[in-house]
This record gives structure tokens, C-alpha cells and sequence, in this order.
């Protein structure tokens, strides 16, 4: 390519192309003959690369793709196929042209020349070559090619390969699997990787984690009974190759998508799927309950917990395993260290994985592929079957043959043997005392084994299987395994981030396309407040919880250094009473923190926060729905447990400009906890953010639009404002001069504006992007007690709150899961129409 160069391989090759292609200005394209040379020509482009030679740079061509011959017919002379790489940005250029070619290729000779055309040598133009004997009976993987129209069968932004191994497992789950060879595991693993990869194009979404374990997935499909043998994924988002391998192959290009799969584990959607999980640190817990209803059952079986992606720095993992270790339980616990530990984990002047035990673990280097290597085969000495009987044999003599105190001791010595033997020859290979971390707990710690080598991740399961079978460990076992993140994907590996998450079409060069500038996003606008007020009062100081890029941290953390920024990792609980000690030590802190992440903290905002009355301040962003990532990460309850709390002050901004305003006076309160919620969201950009905020008095509202005839009043709190004014608008259409009102508060609420909207309209209606029990619970009380809904003496009030509805919303586009949830604009006029016609007011709807 003249642009893009890329790596590929051939097959035997077919006839020439028919020649019926029309001339093209700088057109570029090669026509595979049979026995030609193993190196390709590109008429006109001045940069080629022969197979094998050289690196893909980036993008889409950084995938190498292999075409190996059909598994149902080998390839010769006469009968053949030969599959080259079209880049997805031709494909839309190729269609038409593919469609006349194969046309007339089928009525001819069969041979298919594909040919894009594009003006100018400089850009990136492909060929793919399909050539099939005229008497020869083409097989599926000729047919994925081309079709009847010759439209390419696969769905996604990546070069079509052959997957034969995936499409001999087809639907029949992970039977198939287990009677594969190593060789046959590489490369079921390659077809793997390239299924998600090229899945993801489409959908977008998680990548990096999922390339990194697609090894391991296949190696524990392979040597484990799944799905009599649980494997609960945390975090989930690195079970792609997971659903690939688990009859979901078919629909997982709906990843994500509205009515298709899921981007995290969930037991409704698959056997295969033993724990769902879209938040992290769950699976010990769970394997282990797992393993102990088998045993208290009397099942036979095995339970995986596999945990990375930085997952193993929170909390419930520890607990998980100090319970575990106590009880004895064979459960196994993969320790997937990919060196993540926060999103991103490196960035701005952040140059080490946050925490101790990140450090810890990263000293084991995945660079040092000798020393990793030689752990590989300490792994299989220390798992095999004579290995364990020597160590039964020497526990058992030593405990008949030595006092108790000499026996515990010798046993010790066996730990500290392997600890020493692991670390001291050969450097950044081992873990040193940090394995004994594990083995205190009471597990069995095996490792750091490189998680990319199907061989020896083949070996080391079944070994450990086979010896929790047989009674040759009886305990749990910590086998700690190294992967890449992004593996087999160069510009994942190479990125800051690792590809954590993408864009659809994210491996589309788009070196010509002017960057759309947009609103900024939400969580940017605070940011960015944050930083000027912080500019001004040395006091203030943000914390995250491994989301500096998600929550705007980063930002704040590239103006003022680590120094004022605290990651604590995949910690809630601790970053919430940890902000409770800097407000009682006398700093301003910022506690920035998804709403569905700050449920894990929510006994320490209550007990360790609130109940002291002490000034931390709540950055709830993803409030309400979040769109594809579904329900696991919605934000849909914070109103209603924080709302709850006595002391607590809570705003909800709904726009970017009351956003700018709401961070200004939040850094100016001092005496109370407060917390600030906003959406998932873009700014609208139709509004100019203050250059100099304003502090927005606690409990004040505002009148967005007041109405003429005291009909009916709209009370909304958060990111529906704009529906509410839309409603309004169409409700003016059918004669219905409706008022809106913008709360601000939560709490406290503005009495004052709840009275006036009570008595001057016949209909008052709240709305909000919370389950019930938010903020239409707390006008609701407000109204019993100030007597409103009592109908003594007034015009009886209908008093109306739409909420999301108490069931689960899934993943969706957002606007999309609002009008699952009836909260658009149409909706509430809706409300508002029969709430009128029960308060007697006729309303006539066109």
C-alpha cells in the first residue's frame, strides 16, 4: 500500500484477472497469477511490502491478516482460493465494483478480480483476488467472500479471514473445545481475536482487556467443564472472546446494541455467563460461593474466578480470599495483571501504577520475556503431579518424624524456598516475598506465568485441576498470570490506554477528516470549572477512584500534579472516607465518582461522611441512563439513597451553564456534605458558560417558563429540563400554557417554589432521571405536610411524578432508553393531558 502497508499471507493462487476491469486514473492493483513469487506489486505505489517484511504501523493495517487454505478442500492448481486483505475503507468503494466483477466472473472463466479505484497513487487502494475452478463447488468460507451479490459476508471494519476452528464449534458451546490440541488452541485463538476485534468496529466499546485474555479464555474453555465449571469474569468487560467461544458468536456484532448482547457478563443472556458482573472486585466472592454450594450439594466440579484489568485492588477481593484461604476452598482465583490499575493508568505526570500493590505486580515485566519464560517452567514443575507428591511426602514425614514447632517451620521453609528460587536468579522475573502475600492468606500461589502462552497456560490449569481432583492441594489456588493488554492488536499495545475502550470504526485511518468540534462533554465542563476555582484556593483537591480519565480527574491532575490529585485505585469505600479525613484535616475536597460507583461507598458517605457533618464534596457523574453501557452502569438511584441522608445537600445541574455555576458554589460550602449530579451528556453548546459563576443560594429554584393560565406546572430536577420546555412548547399547541420550573435542589428543597407552583396551578408535575424514592418523594412529602393534597378549603391539586419505571433498562442508544423509560418530551405531555382531564380540565388533542 502506498499509504497503509500491511503484513499478509497467501494461499495457492487461481487464474489471472479476466481483464474486463476498465482503466482508472491512478488506479493501483494486482493480479495474482499461479506460481508467482511470494512478493506482491502495486502499479503505482511506491511503497510495498513483501509478506512478512517489515511492521504494520497502525490503524486497520496494523492487523495482520492470514488466509490459510479452505479446511474442507486443500488447495492446488485448479481448484483454489486466495484471500487477500481489503482495508474496511475501501469496502464501501469495492461494493459496486465487487458486484459487477463477481457477475461477470460467474458467467465466464470464475475468476474474480475485486479492483477499488480512487484518483491519485498517493492513496490507499487494494485488491482481493477470488479465483475458484469453473467446475468446482465453492465451500462456505469462498461463499463468506462472495456471495450471490458479492456482498462481504462479515459485518465489521476489519479484513475478512477464514475461521475455520470457529466455524466447527458454530453453536455447540465448548464441547468442541476441550478435544482440541495446543496447535489447534493457537490458532481457534487468532480467530478469536480477530472475531472481536472486528466485532467491536461495529459496536465499540471495551477492547484492550479482551485481547489480552483471549488466550486464557480459550486454555480454561479447553481444560475446564464450562459450564458445569463456573468462570465469573471481573471486570466483565473481558468477556468478549468469552461469548465468542459460547454459542454467541452469531450476535456478537450486537454487542452493546439495542435487543443484542451485552458488553459484561449476564446469567439471563447464557448459561456460559455463571455471574454477571459490570462492576469489579466480585468474582472471588462469588467463585467461592460457587464452590461451596457444590461441596455443600455434594457436586463434583471446579469454580474460576478470573480478576484483572485492576480489579484486584479493591477491598472485597481481599476479604473475598482471606474467607477463601480460611475455609480451605479448592477454589482457583486467575489473576489477570495487565499492568491496568486506573483509566488511564498512565497520564499527564502520572508515570507508575497507583498503589503498592500495583507496583507489586508490575514488577513482575512482561518485557522480560527470559525471566518469564523460565516462570513458565518453574509453573509447571511446581503444578506437576510429581511435584506434589514429593511435597505430600515430605509434609507427612515431617510432621511424624519432627516436633510441632520444627514441622510448622519446615513448612514455611517450603513457601520461602519457592519465593527464593522464583526471585532471586533472575531479576524482574518473579515475585519474591509478594507471593507470600497470597500464600498467608492460605492459597496456594502459582506464578507470574506468561498468560499469552497457550502451551504453558494448557499445562498449569490442567495440572492444577487435576491435583485439586486428586487431593494434592487442598486449598485454594492464586495463579498469577501475565498478559498484554491490547495483545496481538499493535496499536493497542502501543496506546496510553491500551484501547480500554473504542469508538466504532476505530481502526479506520481517518487522516483526511477534519475534526468535528463539538460541545464539550459534561464531565470536561466541570473539570474545567474545577480547575479555575482550585486556581484560586490552594485547599481544594480531587480524588477518583481508577476513573481520572472518565470523572475530568486527569485534567485537574495535569494543572496541579499528584500533589492534589489522589487516585486510590478501584477503591470506593476508602476514596469516600479518605475524603472524610482531608475535609476533617482541613482541605476542600473534590470526591469525583460515577453515581453507580459510589453505591460501594455508600455505608462510608452515611456513617463516615454525613453523620459528621463533614465537607466533602460529591461529583456524581453518568447520572440517570448511560446508553450502551446498560443497566450495570446506570445512575439511576442516587436521589434516592442520598437524598435519604440527613445534612446532605444535593444538586442537579441541567445545563452546562447551571453546571459551571453548581461546581463555583459547592467549592464555597464549608459547613455541610454536598453532592452535585449530571448526566452522560455533551453540552448543548447554545449556551455561554459564566465567566464569573455565580454561588446558587442552597434550596433556590428558578421559573423557566411561566405559564398564563394556572393550568398545570412542571418541576424538574437534572438533564429533563430541556424535554420539560420541549413539552411545554407543544402543550401551548393544544391550548395548555404550562409552567416550568428548574429545582436546582434536591435538598434542600425550595419551599417556596413547591408552595407557589401548589396553589397557582391545577396540575403540578415532577420529573427526574431517578428511580422512585428521589426527588418526586420528596415534593410529594413536602406537599402532605404543607397540606396541599389534603382538598379542605382549595382546589383539589393532581399531583403527578414521572420516574424511571422500577424495572431494569437495557443498553441502548440514551435517547432511546428515555423513551423505554417514557420520559421525552412526548411523554410528558402525555402526563400532563390526562393529569388536566383528571383535574376537569378538557384539553382538545389533535
Amino acid at each position: 500500500f502506498a499509504a497503509d502497508p500491511f503484513d499478509f499471507s497467501i494461499g495457492q493462487l487461481g487464474n489471472p484477472c479476466c481483464g474486463q476491469c476498465p482503466p482508472s486514473e491512478g488506479m493501483a492493483a494486482t493480479f495474482l497469477a499461479p506460481n508467482v513469487a511470494p512478493s506482491l506489486r502495486l502499479s503505482a505505489a511506491p511503497q510495498v511490502l513483501a509478506p512478512g517484511a517489515g511492521e504494520p504501523p497502525s490503524g486497520l493495517a496494523a492487523f495482520r491478516g492470514g488466509a490459510t487454505a479452505s479446511p474442507k478442500r486443500p488447495a492446488d492448481s485448479s481448484s483454489s482460493v486466495a484471500f487477500a486483505v481489503v482495508p474496511a475503507v475501501a469496502v464501501a468503494a469495492l461494493a459496486a465494483h465487487r458486484r459487477r466483477a463477481v457477475r461477470r466472473q460467474r458467467a465466464k472463466s470464475g475468476c474474480g478480480a475485486i479492483v477499488s479505484h480512487r484518483k491519485g497513487a498517493s492513496h490507499v487502494v487494494a485488491c482481493a483476488v477470488v479465483a475458484a475452478s469453473p467446475t468446482a463447488e465453492m465451500t462456505e468460507d469462498e461463499e463468506g467472500l462472495v456471495e450471490g451479490t458479492g456482498e462481504v459476508t462479515n459485518k465489521g471494519h476489519f479484513p475478512q479471514r477464514p475461521t475455520p476452528l470457529l466455524d466447527s464449534i458454530g453453536d455447540a458451546g465448548t464441547a468442541p473445545i476441550r478435544a482440541m490440541t495446543v496447535e489447534q488452541l493457537k490458532d481457534l485463538a487468532e480467530e478469536v481475536r480477530w472475531q472481536v476485534l472486528d466485532a467491536v468496529s461495529v459496536t465499540g466499546g471495551h477492547l484492550g482487556a479482551g485481547l489480552g485474555v483471549v488466550e486464557l479464555t480459550v486454555a480454561l474453555h479447553h481444560v475446564y467443564d464450562t459450564p458445569n465449571d463456573e468462570i465469573c469474569w471481573d471486570v466483565a468487560h473481558q468477556c468478549q472472546p468469552h461469548k465468542v467461544l459460547t454459542g454467541r458468536r452469531k450476535d456478537i456484532y450486537t454487542l452493546r446494541q439495542a435487543g443484542g448482547l451485552a458488553g459484561f457478563a449476564k446469567r439471563k443472556e447464557s448459561d456460559y455467563d455463571a455471574f454477571g458482573a459490570g462492576h469489579s472486585t466480585t468474582s472471588i466472592s462469588a467463585a467461592v460461593g460457587f464452590k461451596t454450594a457444590k461441596d455443600r450439594l455434594g457436586k463434583q466440579g471446579h469454580s474460576i474466578a478470573v480478576i484483572g484489568d485492576g480489579a484486584i485492588t479493591g477491598g472485597m477481593a481481599w476479604e473475598a480470599m482471606n474467607h477463601a484461604g480460611g475455609m480451605r476452598s479448592k477454589v482457583v482465583v486467575v489473576l489477570n495483571d495487565n499492568g491496568q490499575v486506573s483509566l488511564p493508568t498512565f497520564y499527564n505526570k502520572v508515570t507508575t501504577p497507583v498503589g503498592a500493590l500495583s507496583e507489586t505486580l508490575a514488577s513482575t515485566s512482561l518485557e522480560d520475556h527470559r525471566g518469564l519464560g523460565i516462570q513458565d517452567n518453574l509453573a509447571k514443575l511446581e503444578t506437576s503431579e510429581s511435584f506434589q507428591r514429593g511435597r505430600q511426602f515430605l509434609k507427612a514425614a515431617s510432621k511424624s518424624l519432627l516436633p510441632e514447632q520444627l514441622s510448622s517451620a519446615a513448612a514455611k521453609i517450603d513457601e520461602y524456598t519457592r519465593d527464593f528460587v522464583k526471585t532471586v536468579p533472575f531479576r524482574g522475573s518473579g515475585s519474591g516475598s509478594r507471593g507470600e502475600l497470597f500464600e498467608q492468606l492460605g492459597f496456594y500461589y502459582i506464578g507470574p506465568i506468561d498468560g499469552n502462552n497457550m502451551e504453558t497456560l494448557v499445562e498449569v490449569l490442567e495440572n492444577i485441576k487435576r491435583e485439586h481432583e486428586e487431593g494434592l492441594i487442598n486449598k485454594p489456588v492464586f495463579l498469577h498470570i501475565k498478559t498484554q493488554k491490547g495483545h496481538g492488536y499493535e496499536p493497542a499495545q502501543k496506546a496510553t490506554d491500551k484501547l480500554h475502550a473504542v469508538k466504532p470504526k476505530f481502526n479506520i485511518p481517518q487522516r483526511d477528516a477534519k475534526k468535528d468540534i463539538g460541545p464539550p462533554a459534561l464531565t470536561k465542563v466541570f473539570a474545567d470549572q474545577l480547575v479555575k476555582d482550585a486556581q484560586n484556593d490552594e485547599k481544594i483537591v480531587a480524588i477518583t477512584a481508577a476513573m481520572p480519565g472518565g470523572t475530568g480527574v486527569g485534567i485537574f491532575e495535569k494543572h496541579f500534579g499528584p500533589e492534589r490529585t489522589f487516585d486510590v485505585g478501584i477503591a470506593e469505600q476508602h476514596a469516600v472516607t479518605f475524603a472524610a479525613g482531608l475535609a476533617a484535616g482541613g482541605l476542600r475536597p473534590f470526591c469525583a465518582i460515577y453515581s453507580t460507583f459510589l453505591q460501594r461507598g455508600y455505608d462510608q458517605l452515611v456513617h463516615d461522611v454525613a453523620l459528621q457533618k463533614l465537607p466533602v464534596r460529591f461529583i456524581i457523574d453518568r447520572a440517570g441512563l448511560v446508553g450502551e453501557d446498560g443497566p450495570t452502569h446506570g445512575g439511576t438511584f442516587d436521589l434516592s439513597y442520598i437524598g435519604c441522608v440527613p445534612d446532605m445537600l444535593v444538586c442537579a445541574s441541567s445545563d452546562e451553564a447551571e453546571l459551571v455555576n453548581m461546581v463555583h458554589t459547592l467549592a464555597n460550602i464549608d459547613d455541610y456534605p454536598t453532592a452535585l449530579r449530571f448526566p452522560r451528556a455533551s453540552a448543548y453548546g447554545d449556551l455561554e458558560l459564566p465567566a464569573e459563576p455565580r454561588f446558587l443560594e442552597p434550596g433556590k429554584g428558578r421559573i423557566s417558563r411561566e405559564g398564563r393560565d394556572g393550568s398545570v406546572a412542571i418541576l424538574s430536577v437534572g438533564g429533563r429540563l430541556r424535554e420539560c420546555l420541549e413539552a411545554a412548547a407543544e402543550l401551548e399547541k393544544l391550548g395548555v400554557s404550562a409552567t416550568v420550573a428548574d429545582a436546582r435542589w434536591v435538598k434542600p428543597l425550595d419551599m417556596k417554589l413547591v408552595d407557589w407552583l401548589a396553589n397557582d396551578h391545577r396540575v403540578l408535575i415532577t420529573i427526574e432521571e431517578n428511580a422512585i424514592g428521589g426527588f418526586g418523594s420528596q415534593v410529594h412529602q413536602a406537599l402532605l405536610e404543607g397540606g396541599h393534597l389534603d382538598g379542605i378549603n382549595r382546589t383539589p391539586l393532581v399531583m403527578r411524578s414521572m420516574m424511571l419505571p422500577d424495572r431494569w433498562i437495557d443498553h441502548n442508544k440514551p435517547y432511546l432508553q428515555y423513551e423505554d423509560a417514557g420520559l421525552n418530551a412526548k411523554h410528558i405531555v402525555q402526563k400532563a393531558v390526562s393529569s388536566l382531564q383528571r383535574a376537569g380540565v378538557q384539553v382538545s388533542v389533535r
